[in-house]
């Protein structure tokens, strides 16, 4: 094969030199035939770009936060999506590149967090240098994840994930109740008080504060976390382009077929888990400096599921798939807590999914002007009938649009809620005309429940948001943003 033949095959518009051994041209080309024509060809470009270069544009970018804003609470928001996605890339290792479903993951980013605690906090009163603990912790997750691949290393799917899970489950019970049980030794990991007073990130005898005089978040621990998330991402992608990232691959599509080539097939279980849990060490050491404190809160279930939802939406197999999965999923969540930017960020993704679902063709204007018009009849005439049930003002700017009652009857938010469920599951069972005609009501019981129903809870609305999302988007594309092109036959 020449070297001018693409690592992918070509899009429409670009001359095929010669076929691209080990990539079958239509199932490579099966996501662009799905996109609309000249968009398939503009990714086709993009991922020629070289990875470094898109490495540091984004570092680049990203360094660019404290020019951008000046709020410390999004100062702290981009330190957390950088702690993110260092975990996304450890977990990519395991699922993505080993292809082990790995549910006590979270329980590595603890592991990492209360052995810095307890290294560097009064706790045990041994304040070790920083530069020292760290390393060490990298190596204790490392090999943790290795005993933890021991047992597993024969096991695959539902198996592995049980077993997996139920290791979680161990240390979130362990570091709940460690300050009463833990082997006799006495209160080890705080219990849900947690291990407080850890110490900062120090180098060469110099403490780098957590906060400033005025108590906003030091920058200083964004750019550290920035600097080792760069580090991994090289570091990640050397190794994936090696013998073991090839041969974590072919286990990955087929263990039976690797282990008759010769490969070690458990050896490499063990190296995914090792590798994989070692990042997500590091990522616990660094977030541990900053917080000052360990609760075994942070490592619960949510935690694990935000980190898979970042490696699905991104694409497994993907170093800078999963990294936009992390910076598109926690800036998001973080939205989502305040009700006037969920607003905004609610009708954006309705109006995205409008333009998604009709592209750029006459449905698109005429379901949005229908959609309006009804908004504002409907908003009249219930206004007509009695004030109340247009005099609500949760709903800001939209309750001009949407109908919001001043006081909301108890049966009404279960009732929209299951009802609104069945018309989203109805409108998938009919075509042309019909679905055209149904979606206008549709959307608007959708913008009537999110007003009066769902920014009532913000909590469990971000993760509705989140999964709602997340679900969209494997329609339209199952390996995710920048998955591995691969077509399964079921």
């Amino acid at each position: 094969m020449s070297d001018s033949t693409p690592d992918y095959p070509p899009g429409p518009d670009i001359p095929v030199t010669a076929p691209a051994i080990g990539h079958d041209e239509w199932v490579a080309r099966h996501v662009e035939r799905r996109l609309p024509p000249r968009l398939g060809v503009y990714e086709q470009r993009l991922r020629q770009v070289p990875w470094w270069l898109w490495l540091m544009l984004a570092v680049g970018v990203a360094c660019l936060l404290p020019v951008f804003t000046s709020s410390g609470y999004w100062r702290r928001v981009g330190f957390e999506t950088v702690i993110y996605a260092l975990l996304a890339l450890g977990l990519n290792v395991v699922v993505g590149w080993g292809g082990l479903l790995d549910l006590g993951y979270v329980a590595f980013f603890g592991v990492g967090a209360y052995g810095y605690a307890l290294l560097d906090s009064p706790h045990y009163g041994i304040h070790m240098w920083a530069l020292l603990s760290i390393p060490i912790m990298v190596v204790v997750g490392a090999l943790v994840g290795f005993l933890l691949g021991l047992p597993s290393r024969r096991l695959s799917g539902d198996y592995l994930a049980i077993v997996t899970l139920f290791f979680l489950q161990l240390f979130q019970t362990l570091a709940t109740n460690g300050d009463q049980f833990l082997f006799g030794a006495g209160n080890v990991t705080g219990g849900a008080n947690g291990l407080l007073n850890v110490d900062p990130i120090d180098f060469f005898g110099h403490e780098i504060a957590v906060s400033t005089s005025s108590g906003e978040f030091a920058i200083a621990y964004y750019f550290i976390a920035l600097g080792l998330f760069g580090v991994v991402f090289v570091a990640l992608r050397f190794l994936n382009e090696s013998r073991v990232g090839r041969a974590w691959r072919a286990q990955r599509e087929d263990p039976l077929a690797a282990e008759v080539m010769g490969m070690p097939v458990s050896w490499l279980k063990l190296l995914s888990f090792a590798f994989g849990a070692a990042v997500a060490a590091l990522s616990g050491t660094v977030y541990a400096a900053l917080n000052a404190s360990v609760f075994p809160l942070t490592f619960y279930f949510v935690a694990l599921i935000t980190v898979y939802t970042m490696v699905i939406l991104g694409g497994q197999g993907s170093q800078a798939g999963v990294v936009l999965g992390a910076v598109m999923i926690w800036p998001l969540l973080e939205l989502l807590r305040d009700p006037g930017q969920a607003r905004v960020v609610f009708y954006l993704l309705l109006g995205l999914g409008l333009v998604v679902a009709f592209r750029i063709s006459w449905k698109l204007p005429a379901v949005a002007a229908a959609l309006i018009a009804l908004g504002f009849a409907a908003h009249a005439v219930a206004g007509a009938i009695r004030d109340s049930w247009t005099a609500g003002t949760g709903g800001g700017w939209a309750s001009d649009w949407v109908i919001v009652p001043a006081h909301l009857a108890s049966w009404i938010p279960p009732a929209t809620y299951i009802g609104l469920i069945g018309a989203a599951l109805g409108l998938t069972m009919v075509r042309g005309w019909v679905r055209l005609v149904l979606a206008v009501p549709v959307l608007y019981l959708a913008a009537f429940v999110w007003e009066n129903v769902m920014l009532a809870k913000p909590e469990p609305t971000r993760y509705i948001v989140i999964g709602l999302v997340l679900v969209s988007l494997m329609i339209v594309r199952p390996n995710g943003l920048l998955g591995e092109r691969r077509v399964e036959i079921v």
